[in-house]
């Protein structure tokens, strides 16, 4: 088997490896509720994979592209994420020591909710 076609089964077995994972997140979404919203999704994420572009994260937490980008958008203005340009990619930084902001648990901190996560 030539370097070609070895390329070529590895994505299309990354390809349909993706769908499978994003048809098994929506199926569960569809059916019931979790108790971490989709910003804390989307925190978990980047902090194990800060290099992670934001359709795969948008795959792993089963919410659109855009849906991701407003997110991303929504930590870096209130100052939990940093992106940080590398070439033609982002590359994200969590801002671990930032407070949660409901009272209830603003005790706790960013570096909490991810360890919860992980």
């Amino acid at each position: 088997m030539n370097i070609n076609t070895q390329l070529s089964f590895r994505v299309t077995q990354y390809i349909d490896d993706m769908r499978t994972t994003s048809k098994a997140v929506a199926a569960k979404l569809v059916h019931g509720w979790t108790f971490l919203s989709n910003y804390a999704h989307v925190l978990i994420v980047l902090a194990g994979e800060p290099d992670l572009r934001l359709r795969d994260v948008a795959t792993r937490v089963g919410i659109t592209e855009r849906a991701v980008q407003r997110i991303v958008a929504d930590l870096i203005a209130d100052g939990f994420l940093s992106a940080t340009r590398v070439g033609r990619c982002n590359t994200y930084s969590v801002h671990m020591k930032a407070r949660l902001r409901h009272p209830i648990e603003a005790h706790r901190t960013i570096a909490d909710l991810i360890a919860m996560g992980s």
